[in-house]
């Protein structure tokens, strides 16, 4: 074997079996993996989804290559993408989910959708104005298990949901911890305020993306030819040194600044962090001295703050409801002989983060995607939300939604049955019309709730355990199979599973709806970046080579993740 392939495989098992971060990037409908010119490994998505198809973008010489494909959706209610990561319970993970309509499909008429992480709703995608334009949403949130899915939800007739990109990136575990596991961080702008040009990777090792807000605010400050080291340590959300070597300002102690935060008309949660460095040593020596404070709806929020040379001062506000009417500025002290001075903000909305369905009911799912291949197209949460539940399960409308029936009649299955006994809230199991064989399973009599099995028109053989034959309460349909006594039928012909639901009429059915500044669809997506991928501070240089090495790599890939679902099941 090669040793490069060899080398590869190590780290990808270093990767895979460490407690190591996660930084993944996903080119969605591309099967091949390639290098960005900011050295970004990117990989094709057949490892991570299992439905969809693959479509081509044209693309001008200025757009990214990575959104000359995407991955549309026209068929279930939902369709996700799912990674597993061992040991990755407990991270906090920065998702960034991309969209690139570019008239792919000939109709000059982007669809609008949903998009979730897990089962908590994220967003609306609403690309309408905007089709020749890469639009990205980011969640900052805590992964609760091995895995984590997002999911597109189709919500209109024939708005079929696609995707361009996928980022995973692991964020340092203090980072975003003034806001607690169970909610989720939605970036509505993240502002390098004394930057001339896109800030991201390699210079923020997390890739968040930075706007650059040179010019946009107020005078700029700047400081990265004198500042020969930057100590960011004491910032909790780690900002890069990139960021605030530069800054803006004003021009006399009697201006304040207000900060645009781009938030909705109403109230809502939110998450305003902020950096403080100076950028001239000559503040710092008498009689100079820069000091200003937060104001927050013309109140005082912070103490005085003295911004410090080559390190780093961050202020966050939260435990606070604010508007696009809320007011925060900051303003020079009365002791202050020089203006305000800030290097970057980043703005965030805050969610709760939802429930999930319940894990017994997960296990048994899984374990009957692993014996029948043809379902293994379904992913995410089987239960939420309600209105994009899988189409063979019917759920509870609990806190902790349980499944309560499987309708997997003429789903072309084959084979034994397993044992699925974890679903105990089930009443109804209907597997009429399939090519199931073997004994009828024991386990099927231990369900507490069931009220109807139907086995019918199957190859099941021998004899009715009595726990379902002696069970009184039970309605039970064993006709058309090779059973003691019975004749046995001939083999039914294969049979295509039902895949594509009729197209949505109504709205969401959740009993508790979306928070509301995602379900506002007045609301407009944040202000695209269209130099978001291979462009920005960083350097470093790619290639695009498809070479066997590299299909051998990601068959090897491939096969590991396989066994990382097995894992994930297994454990």
């Amino acid at each position: 074997m090669n040793m490069n392939i060899l080398g590869s495989i190590v780290i990808l098992l270093s990767w895979v079996c460490a407690d190591a971060a996660v930084f993944l990037s996903i080119d969605c409908g591309a099967s091949d993996s390639y290098t960005d010119s900011l050295s970004i490994n990117w990989v094709g998505d057949d490892d991570y989804v299992h439905s969809g198809e693959s479509q081509l973008v044209e693309l001008s010489s200025s757009t990214p290559h990575v959104v000359s494909t995407l991955r549309v959706f026209t068929s279930l209610r939902k369709n996700c993408y799912t990674i597993n990561s061992v040991d990755m319970i407990g991270q906090r993970l920065l998702v960034r989910a991309s969209f690139y309509y570019g008239n792919y499909d000939g109709n000059n008429s982007p669809p609008t959708f949903d998009l979730y992480f897990d089962s908590t709703y994220w967003t609306q995608v609403n690309l309408t104005g905007v089709s020749d334009t890469i639009v990205n949403y980011e969640v900052i949130y805590t992964v609760n298990k091995n895995t984590t899915s997002i999911c597109l939800a189709q919500t209109l007739p024939r708005q079929f949901p696609f995707i361009s990109a996928l980022e995973f990136r692991s964020l340092a575990p203090k980072m975003y911890t003034r806001v607690g596991s169970d909610y989720a961080l939605f970036r509505q702008k993240r502002f390098a305020l004394g930057a001339q040009q896109l800030i991201r990777y390699p210079d923020d090792s997390y890739d968040r993306r930075w706007v650059p807000g040179y010019g946009l605010f107020a005078y700029q400050a700047e400081g990265e030819a004198i500042i020969s080291k930057m100590d960011v340590s004491g910032a909790e959300d780690n900002p890069p040194a990139a960021v605030v070597q530069n800054a803006t300002t004003g021009n006399n102690t009697s201006e304040y600044l207000e900060l645009y935060t781009y938030l909705p008309d109403f109230p809502v949660q939110v998450y305003i962090t902020t950096f403080f460095s100076e950028v001239d040593p000559a503040a710092l020596t008498s009689p100079n001295k820069r000091s200003f404070e937060i104001y927050v709806d013309e109140q005082p929020y912070s103490k005085p703050i003295v911004p410090p040379f080559e390190s780093v001062v961050e202020v966050a506000i939260t435990n606070i409801t604010a508007s696009s009417k809320t007011s925060i500025t900051l303003r020079p002290t009365a002791d202050s002989t020089l203006p305000f001075l800030i290097n970057a903000f980043e703005v965030y909305l805050l969610s709760k983060v939802g429930p999930a369905t319940d894990t017994r009911d997960v296990e048994g799912l899984a374990v009957l995607q692993v014996q029948f291949e043809v379902l293994i197209i379904w992913s995410g949460d089987p239960c939420l939300p309600l209105s994009s539940s899988w189409e063979w399960v019917q759920c509870s409308t609990g806190t902790i939604p349980r499944i309560i029936a499987l309708n997997l009649s003429s789903f072309d299955l084959v084979g034994p049955l397993p044992d699925f006994s974890s679903m105990d809230a089930l009443v109804t199991i209907d597997l009429h019309d399939n090519s199931l064989n073997g004994p009828i399973p024991d386990f099927l009599g231990s369900f507490p709730n069931l009220k109807r099995l139907d086995l019918s028109n199957n190859r099941f053989n021998g004899t009715i355990p009595t726990s379902l034959s002696k069970n009184k309460k039970l309605e039970l349909v064993v006709t058309g199979n090779c059973l003691s006594g019975m004749s046995c039928p001939p083999p039914p012909p294969p049979k295509t599973p039902p895949q594509t639901p009729p197209p949505p009429t109504t709205t969401s059915t959740e009993t508790t709806p979306p928070p509301p500044y995602n379900n506002d669809r007045t609301l407009p997506p944040p202000p695209p970046d269209v130099s978001q991928f291979g462009s920005g501070s960083g350097s470093g240089s790619g290639s695009t080579d498809d070479s066997k090495n590299n299909a051998l790599l990601s068959i090897l890939v491939a096969a590991t993740i396989q066994a990382l679902l097995l894992i994930t099941y297994f454990p």
